[in-house]
């Protein structure tokens, strides 16, 4: 078995930057995709990604080059083989996912760790088309992988705790800040987390209470910088557990609780405003404003991450 080789499976935004990222840490790296054209697609973005990693500093143009001379694209599932790992980021769709593993877990060796990459569906319940689930977890990546640190190990219900370990360790020398998931729960913790505030955020915009552009600054200018810094945890103890304590008394009994979807989004979805993808959101994102917001993004998290992690390697 070829030492380090991982297979990425499919070739989106999320394939193509877990190709990146594997490839930057130094493994032998596979991208299969059943359409050339998605495999090209794959290889454009990989490359916009490192020219803009190289132009900030976070890479050099020989790391650069070797990266990609570690990928390999592919439409023949024999690459699949001799991988000591898989990791599959097709469609977020369970029976897609599920008839994906049926297949496939057999082609790879017996010993080779399995993980989807998935934003929150059960892990578990992909579990039951995988040959020895034993081996398969799940791996959520924030988009974009190649620039967020931050990658969700969910253990399945017969996951084992050495293939968990093991994952952890391999996440972590990629130079990534990899958490374990104890429990299979819906959304795991980075969505649970970022759907409560989501749901809150709407609330007070649908209230009345203010409008969607002070809502972000609220994040952005506080929450997000306190939050970044310290955690909810950390920011509680410098605060005081008693004044967080008198206030979580009165407070909760206010928050939305909602159990069902928010009708403002559903409304904004059913208009066709998807977001930058689909040139209105939120925001308006037409002609070359969903290129500009991205690269603003993109330049953002960088600048950010330099302070907060890329500093510590």
């Amino acid at each position: 078995m070829e030492e380090k080789k991982v297979v990425i499976v499919g070739a989106g935004i999320m394939g193509a930057s877990l190709a990146q990222v594997y490839a930057q840490g130094a493994w032998q790296t596979v991208l299969y995709n059943r359409s050339a054209e998605g495999l090209e697609r794959a290889r454009v973005t990989i490359l916009r990604n490192q020219e803009l990693l190289c132009t900030q500093g976070l890479l050099t143009r020989e790391a650069a080059e070797q990266a990609l001379l570690r990928i390999t694209f592919t439409q023949d599932k024999a690459c699949m083989a001799d991988c000591v790992l898989m990791v599959e980021a097709i469609v977020e769709e369970l029976e897609a996912k599920r008839r994906f593993w049926e297949e496939t877990s057999r082609l790879v060796p017996t010993d080779a760790l399995l993980a989807t990459n998935t934003s929150g569906l059960p892990i578990s319940e992909i579990a039951k088309a995988v040959y020895l689930p034993e081996r398969f977890m799940g791996q959520h990546w924030l988009n974009p992988p190649h620039l967020m640190p931050l990658c969700e190990i969910i253990r399945g219900e017969q996951t084992a705790e050495s293939c968990v370990n093991a994952m952890y360790e391999l996440v972590k020398a990629l130079g990534k800040e990899p958490v374990i998931v104890k429990k299979d729960i819906k959304g795991f913790l980075a969505n649970r987390l970022q759907y409560a505030m989501l749901r809150e955020a709407l609330y007070l915009v649908e209230t009345g209470a203010a409008e969607l552009e002070d809502i972000d600054t609220v994040l952005k200018a506080g929450l997000g910088l306190r939050y970044a810094a310290l955690g909810p945890f950390h920011v509680c103890d410098f605060g005081g557990l008693d004044t967080y304590c008198r206030v979580n008394e009165y407070l909760n009994e206010t928050l939305c609780d909602r159990k069902e979807g928010d009708p403002m989004l559903a409304q904004l979805v059913a208009e066709g405003r998807c977001g930058v993808k689909s040139g209105a959101g939120f925001y308006d994102y037409g002609g070359d404003k969903a290129a500009q917001a991205t690269r603003e993004r993109d330049e953002l998290y960088i600048a950010l991450a330099k302070v907060l992690y890329y500093g510590k390697r």
